[in-house]
């Protein structure tokens, strides 16, 4: 698996506080890895990075990646094996009200990072995670590919597509001598689900605060689709294209999209249905017509072929067990409110972990070889 890859290797992390950052710290923990992570600050309140008590386990950096001076000091204090960048502002309705903070963060916070890892004296692997919302979307009914052309009408889509050019940039300016230490791979995932996120203005953590409190939940768009895909399918694949890129130069430069079968592809409301299925009380009402919202896509779909042929990489779950993970995931966690227990969701989290890894062993998945 990544055991060998990982263990007692420094590894950076942006945007350790996130959820998907927080899971992959909890993994590559897991799996021996010194683990140092780079944030602004917690996204929520709870937050995934507390109630699993990461912070007993990470060296923890607060800034903002948009201060290169900051950045440049960590990372050279650090010294990294792997640097896995996750850290943005990674909402598309706050993108409308805030678009220089998305657009400097997202683009020129990754290319502050690519400049302090030109100047790094030894060799590290660089894993730039953006999003799917880096495609120019014109929803068509057939799955985005690498190639396709990057942008969007939001700022939250250009910033992923600017930060996709910086990247380029530094790949083809610095990257590709043959004296560079850095080896770069790039990650587009589709949309993530999972215990642990509670970031305002998302399907899933809306649903949980709302039926809580047995109160109905406001849903703008039941009929858009998305690529809905378990949180530890996309870092399976970050670390996958982690250790290729260690081994080998043959997938430097290379841009990889991580998401479940397009044919997997739900709604809103198929969401919302499979999420009822492990929950009571479900109540929810269409409120998409009821005023006026900023542009969000209605359909979006990923090819993942590449990952597949390039890296032997495919997902594990099927979304009904995608939902049944993440749907008990929080059933736990409000239990253990209820209880007033204060140890945290670590383990059940490394529960999930092992869970998933088992899964793929079972289901022959190659990468967990």
């Amino acid at each position: 698996m990544f055991n060998n890859i990982y263990s007692g290797k420094k590894v950076l992390i942006t945007g350790h506080t996130g959820f998907k950052g927080s899971w992959l710290s909890i993994w590559l923990n897991h799996l021996g890895a010194e683990v140092t992570g780079i944030s602004l600050d917690l996204p929520s309140t709870p937050s995934n990075y507390e109630v699993c008590a990461i912070d007993n386990f990470i060296k923890d950096y607060r800034l903002d990646i948009r201060n290169a001076k900051a950045l440049h000091k960590v990372i050279h204090q650090t010294q990294p094996d792997f640097v896995f960048h996750l850290a943005a502002q990674a909402l598309v309705r706050p993108s409308y009200q805030n678009p220089l903070d998305t657009l400097t963060t997202n683009a020129i916070g990754t290319a502050n990072l690519l400049d302090a890892l030109r100047t790094l004296k030894k060799r590290v692997v660089a894993v730039m995670i953006t999003s799917d919302k880096a495609y120019d979307n014109v929803e068509w009914i057939w799955g985005y590919r690498e190639t396709d052309r990057l942008g969007g009408k939001d700022p939250y889509s250009a910033s992923k597509g600017m930060a996709e050019l910086a990247i380029r940039t530094y790949v083809e300016s610095y990257f590709n001598q043959e004296d560079s230490n850095v080896r770069v791979g790039i990650a587009r995932a589709g949309n993530v689900i999972g215990g642990g996120d509670w970031a305002e203005d998302r399907i899933v953590p809306d649903c949980m605060h709302a039926w809580l409190k047995e109160e109905i939940v406001e849903i703008r768009s039941p009929e858009a689709t998305r690529p809905w895909q378990h949180v530890l399918e996309p870092l399976s694949g970050y670390l996958l294209m982690g250790k290729t890129l260690q081994q080998s130069r043959e997938n430097h430069g290379e841009a990889y999209n991580f998401g479940p079968p397009a044919t997997q592809n739900h709604s809103v409301r198929g969401l919302i249905d499979a999420m009822a299925e492990h929950w009571t009380n479900v109540r929810w009402r269409d409120i998409s017509k009821l005023e006026k919202h900023p542009h969000e896509a209605g359909l979006l779909k990923l090819n993942c072929d590449k990952a597949l042929f390039g890296l032997q990489w495919m997902p594990t779950l099927q979304f009904e067990e995608t939902v049944e993970l993440t749907v008990n995931w929080y059933k736990q966690y409000y239990h253990h409110l209820a209880q007033k227990k204060t140890d945290s969701m670590h383990s059940l989290t490394i529960a999930q972990i092992e869970e998933y890894v088992h899964l793929a062993s079972k289901r022959g998945m190659v990468w967990v070889i």
